[in-house]
């Protein structure tokens, strides 16, 4: 049976990259980004059963709006991924505005508790699903100038964890660190040196079988993509 995956932040980087793996083994992607030119691509590239829409996973009126009709039609994922997130500009925390430290928490983690919210229930009514919260080495880890992004990463780490103790039997959450990847928010703080890590599209070869691979036994655990 093919699996179904819902993963938010499909326009750029790891869920772009993510969407390509996922589909070439065999699974069904709905996938949302808020880059409408990038969805559009993706619609045509890979038209039903893979759907793709335009949203804004901070606004919980717009995912409830994108989610409802789609799990009426169409059943709850196997895998929920929520992978969108944003990454503060490089400063010490008193110098971050008051407007780019709420865009970024009603992102990395209001986005996610939004998510949850609108699809967990019809996995627990089926009885089985994994929701996958990308977290971050600055989830587990801190440096200077990036508070914000690591308040928002520790807090997918609890927030996963807890959710993890309130599942019933037969779902799972974990929270996932997918490693040091050259992409366009890594280079926002490691400038040329991103490039020697990994590029998205090499990363997602293995990060996929990973992913695939997680099940209940990971549940409430921190884990990591090798590299």
């Amino acid at each position: 049976m093919q699996r179904k995956i819902l993963i938010t932040g499909v326009t750029r980087g790891l869920g772009r990259a993510l969407v390509d793996r996922f589909i070439e083994k065999d699974c069904i992607v709905w996938g949302c980004g808020r880059n409408a030119d990038q969805i559009q691509t993706l619609a045509k590239l890979y038209p039903s059963p893979h759907l793709f829409g335009v949203l804004d996973v901070a606004r919980e009126e717009d995912v409830q709006r994108w989610v409802t009709p789609l799990l009426e039609k169409h059943g709850p994922p196997d895998l929920l991924i929520n992978n969108a997130a944003l990454m503060n500009h490089l400063a010490p925390l008193w110098e971050v505005p008051a407007s780019e430290f709420d865009a970024l928490i009603d992102v990395n983690i209001k986005g996610v508790a939004h998510l949850i919210r609108h699809v967990v229930p019809a996995m627990i009514q089926r009885g089985s699903g994994i929701v996958i919260n990308m977290s971050s080495g600055w989830g587990r880890s801190t440096s200077a100038d990036v508070a914000p992004y690591c308040a928002s990463k520790y807090a997918i780490e609890g927030l996963t964890k807890a959710l993890a103790d309130d599942l019933p039997e037969g779902l799972a959450a974990i929270p996932l660190n997918p490693g040091i990847i050259d992409t366009e928010m890594l280079r926002t703080c490691f400038q040329e040196s991103a490039g020697h890590y990994p590029d998205a599209k090499h990363w997602s070869y293995g990060a996929a079988d990973y992913i695939l691979a997680l099940g209940l036994t990971d549940s409430g655990l921190s884990r990591t993509i090798p590299q």
